[in-house]
């Protein structure tokens, strides 16, 4: 196979999402992915019912990695960790800033006894400036960064995204800053200190609020499903079996509409010839397209979008979209057997390099499944050696 990643070895210490999703990525390009934990399990390994081994999400974010414990507050926990090192290309770690430091094996201590390390790090708010301390989750960061002040509608209360937006988005740059300073490697030979700030990350995501405070002055209300009048038609309509989104982004949008929903009578009325319009006389618009879609099915209704090229979509729930017949016919999403888990759909990854290879789905490791092969195999310890550092706690 022809992986772009293949020959890196990545000592990976993401936990929860951020770090995880990171890792995923350069695994699946064909890193070798060694996820560090320690004895008993990284958090999103617990989060899970009685009885059960392991989560769904885990086994998402984790697949294609190999996984040890480590006990980094003994010192043989360091020392192994050095040796380590010393092999490696990329360091990845998400804890809160300074954790690595307090434990005597941060960018500071690493750099020195591997100067081509690549070491990144994914916080909340940064390693500087005066909130870089605040302890962050993707829900603080989520309010904090204005994301949960423009969700929600006019007459409620801000509504934190139904995903966990920030935690992906920093996962996502933490993989862009790592892969840019590998580019820099290959001319400089020296490894980089890579820090990506969940704030900074989902910034670029308010820029439509933004406009709209540059233009009008004023800090932009809740809109729910609508833009505030930016577009028309736009937002949620009635389906016989649940609802479509509709997004007019031109002219040719709204026309297309027209065709589809038997009313080319209404493409010269005064009130509908533009997008201001429209926005002005909202409500008949909405009225024009609902008494469309409500006699349509969400299937019939996708149908006619493509037949009269109209940005359109279902609304669809989670089981709906783990089943999308689209991404599993490109490879995005695959039926896995995993050992803890039973037949479970799992995604590959959303990036497509086209002429090389995507790695072959290996379901996630068991807590410390990969002890003896990777110290044993990869660094070379002895059996006595690795016997002695699983009595004493280390791994």
């Amino acid at each position: 196979m022809s992986m772009p990643l293949e020959g890196l070895t990545v000592l990976d210490f993401g936990q929860i999402f951020q770090g995880s999703y990171a890792t995923l990525l350069l695994a699946k390009a064909g890193a070798n992915v060694i996820k560090i934990e320690p004895p008993g399990g990284e958090p999103l390994r617990k989060r899970t019912p009685p009885g059960a081994k392991t989560t769904l999400a885990f086994a998402m974010l984790n697949a294609n990695k190999r996984a040890v414990t480590l006990n980094l507050k003994s010192q043989r926990g360091k020392d192994l960790l050095f040796k380590m090192v010393q092999r490696a290309d990329i360091l990845l770690e998400n804890f809160g800033p300074g954790t690595m430091d307090g434990m005597g094996v941060g960018w500071s201590v690493l750099h020195p006894i591997n100067q081509r390390l690549i070491y990144a790090s994914g916080t909340g708010y940064g390693i500087s400036g005066p909130d870089h301390q605040n302890l962050a989750m993707d829900l603080t960061v989520q309010a904090a960064s204005g994301i949960m002040s423009v969700t929600g509608f006019a007459d409620g209360p801000p509504v934190r995204a139904g995903i966990t937006v920030a935690d992906f988005m920093g996962g996502i740059h933490v993989y862009a800053g790592i892969t840019t300073a590998l580019y820099e490697r290959e001319r400089s030979g020296i490894g980089r200190l890579v820090e990506v700030a969940m704030q900074e990350a989902v910034y670029f995501t308010l820029a439509a609020p933004f406009e709209s405070l540059y233009r009008t002055g004023k800090v932009p209300p809740r809109t729910g499903n609508e833009t505030g009048g930016a577009n028309a038609p736009y937002g949620l309509f009635p389906v016989k079996d649940g609802f479509i989104a509709i997004h007019t982004g031109t002219e040719g949008h709204w026309l297309n509409i027209l065709d589809a929903a038997g009313r080319p009578e209404l493409k010269s009325e005064p009130r509908f010839r533009t997008m201001h319009d429209r926005s002005a006389n909202l409500a008949e618009v909405n009225a024009i397209v609902t008494a469309w879609t409500e006699t349509l099915t969400k299937a019939e209704l996708a149908e006619q979008a493509r037949k009269f090229r109209i940005p359109c979509a279902p609304v669809r729930d989670v089981e709906e979209v783990m089943n999308d017949r689209h991404m599993h016919s490109r490879g995005m999403l695959e039926w896995v057997d995993h050992p803890d888990l039973g037949r479970v759909v799992l995604p590959t990854t959303p990036l497509r390099i086209h002429g090389t290879d995507i790695a072959p789905t290996r379901p996630s490791p068991l807590v410390g499944q990969d002890n003896d092969g990777v110290y044993g195999g990869w660094l070379g310890l002895p059996p006595d050696e690795i016997e002695s550092l699983r009595k004493d706690g280390v791994i």
